[in-house]
């Protein structure tokens, strides 16, 4: 009898993955535990970080039928792998996005560029230590810190570093508030924090109308590889700019948004399961990816103050940590750094200039790295 007993609990521990569990798993479950915490309590970009460490903790429990092959998360994966949502998140971020600010004062367009420095130092620190040079551009574009663009870009060039990649991209980014600080105030002084920027010129309804358009045909024609990306951001924006097909801009910006950046949380957070994620490889990517980050941070910060030695009127140095890609995200983080040295210097809608800016340097990034490292078939 108690042998007849003793086998009944053994069979359900066998099929409720008890004795599978292992410390990895535990481990992974209190990083996701950790990202939902930080989202909830901190407010770090809980709509990423939310999604991302729930999927983390319930992919981590054993033998989990959500992330096997028919399973819910190994669907939403599907749909990172085919390249389908990040075009998808560029479509919904161009229906919420004024890029005013970035045609009102075209200089700051070179705070997106200088930020992107980031991206080449991971490069080459990624080849340095052995990665191959696909592997080393899919992982410098983390510096970019645009999700879309990693995603795309690891797709195409890394497939196999894809969970590590996607997962740096979009942690790094939300959790910008913390990195991003104490770079920019170690770069820059209370004086140069606490300049103030004047008003921009109003930008016109049809310039606004006007440039999706043409940056839709310049990047289709000189950044093909890169060209599902940003034609959609075109295509949202324009829906939101003509004022004539409010309910369509409105349906990008809100429910096809919502509902993908719900996939593409949980598909992201479903690729950190520990038996493939707690490797040393990961580390390396996770650490390039940080330093990719900080030096891209950096980098615009510095761009902006040798900016200001041939500049008349100044610009306050924060704008450039903005340069980097993660649309709103690095122009707020300025914004409040700003705010701490003077509650009445609102940087914001000028930190959105190179914040757009750094979108199209990422993409013009990632465009170079496709033509030179995918051959053409």
């Amino acid at each position: 009898m108690l042998d007849l007993i003793g086998n009944f609990f053994g069979a359900m521990a066998e099929q409720t993955g008890l004795l599978h569990l292992w410390w990895g798993n535990i481990v992974m479950m209190v990083v996701g535990a950790a990202m939902i915490y930080l989202g909830v309590a901190k407010r770090y970009e809980p709509l990423l970080l939310i999604g991302i460490g729930f999927a983390c903790i319930v992919s981590n429990v054993p033998d989990s039928v959500l992330i096997q092959p028919g399973g819910l998360f190994n669907y939403a994966y599907k749909g990172v792998g085919a390249l389908i949502l990040p075009p998808l998140v560029f479509f919904g971020v161009g229906a919420m996005t004024d890029f005013g600010p970035m045609i009102a004062n075209p200089k700051l367009v070179l705070l997106g560029a200088a930020a992107h420095l980031g991206i080449f130092v991971a490069l080459i620190g990624a080849k340095a230590i052995g990665f191959s040079i696909n592997e080393a551009g899919a992982i410098g574009i983390i510096g970019g810190a645009d999700g879309p663009m990693a995603i795309f870009m690891s797709v195409k060039l890394a497939p196999q570093l894809l969970p590590q990649i996607s997962v740096a991209a979009y942690s790094y980014m939300a959790l910008m508030p913390l990195i991003q600080p104490p770079v920019m105030r170690l770069l820059t002084t209370r004086e140069e924090r606490l300049i103030e920027m004047r008003q921009m010129r109003q930008v016109s309804r049809l310039e606004k109308m006007v440039f999706p358009v043409v940056i839709a045909i310049v990047v289709n024609l000189l950044l093909p590889p890169v060209a599902p990306l940003i034609t959609m951001l075109a295509l949202g924006n324009l829906f939101k700019e003509v004022l004539v097909v409010d309910r369509l801009a409105k349906t990008a910006a809100n429910e096809v948004m919502n509902v993908t950046i719900i996939t593409l949380t949980l598909a992201i957070g479903s690729t950190m399961e520990a038996n493939h994620f707690l490797t040393f490889k990961t580390i390396e990517v996770l650490v390039l990816g940080l330093i990719a980050f900080m030096v891209g941070t950096g980098s615009g910060v510095v761009g902006a103050k040798i900016m200001n030695l041939f500049l008349r009127e100044k610009i306050n140095p924060l704008l450039g940590s903005a340069g980097i890609a993660s649309v709103p995200i690095a122009a707020r983080v300025a914004h409040i750094v700003a705010l701490e040295e003077n509650p009445q210097n609102f940087l914001i809608y000028h930190a959105m200039g190179p914040n757009l800016a750094g979108v199209f340097g990422t993409a013009i990034s990632g465009g170079i790295m496709l033509a030179l490292l995918v051959p053409v078939t």
